[in-house]
């Protein structure tokens, strides 16, 4: 239930790899969302804008009066080349650009300035074949599903946690909060778990290109 923003991220990450390196380690980073693993690897400069309680709700409300779409194109016309990097449906991260461009009145992706980092890395991709890269997605959507996902989404709620909460609105837990209040079947959001599991998917290709030299691809 506690926000946790790129910043801090990228922060608590170059804190735990000095402290691995100082033991004589080597740190691993395995991930997950190209925002968070480029912010570190390429040491992006992040704008230190705050949270903006109010006009965050202003912009919820419009996304869900008139549609997300109508937030991105906002976007578009004033930061096109963070439009070109977010997904038009994750409406959390499109207000956040839109917050910084209000606050400081330049775009967010003039503002990311780089700074490499002091270590070096080495970038390993695993990729399959799409379609058996979809089959393997679906097959560990019906094993969470087995494994007591709907059990685990009751209990939060049980807890007190909301789910306009990032963490609750992620994919599985939102469409299993559909399901828990009645706007869906068990069978309808396990589709749609898959159904947005795949275009995650398709989307993370577009932060981790196979034609990037850095990475060093296997297919799996």
């Amino acid at each position: 239930d506690e926000t946790f923003s790129l910043a801090q991220y990228q922060e608590l990450a170059y804190k735990t790899i000095k402290d691995i390196h100082q033991r004589h380690k080597l740190p691993l980073l395995v991930g997950g969302s190209g925002l968070y693993i480029w912010a570190v690897l390429e040491g992006w400069r992040i704008p230190p804008v705050p949270p903006d309680p109010e006009f965050r709700r202003s912009l919820e409300e419009k996304a869900i009066g008139a549609g997300p779409d109508e937030l991105y194109q906002e976007l578009i016309k004033i930061d096109p080349a963070k439009a070109e990097k977010i997904d038009p449906r994750n409406v959390r991260r499109v207000i956040r650009a839109l917050e910084v461009h209000r606050t400081i009145r330049a775009s967010f992706s003039n503002l990311q300035d780089k700074e490499a980092p002091s270590f070096n890395t080495l970038i390993i991709g695993l990729t399959a074949d799409r379609a058996e890269l979809y089959r393997r997605i679906d097959l560990r959507i019906d094993k969470m599903i087995e494994q007591g996902l709907v059990t685990e989404v009751e209990k939060l709620v049980n807890m007190g946690y909301d789910f306009n909460l990032p963490a609750m609105s992620s994919i599985g837990y939102k469409q299993i909060g559909q399901f828990l209040n009645g706007e869906l079947t068990l069978a309808n959001a396990m589709q749609q778990i898959k159904f947005e599991t795949h275009r995650f998917v398709r989307h993370q290709y577009t932060w981790f290109q196979l034609k990037d030299d850095r990475i060093k691809w296997f297919i799996t």
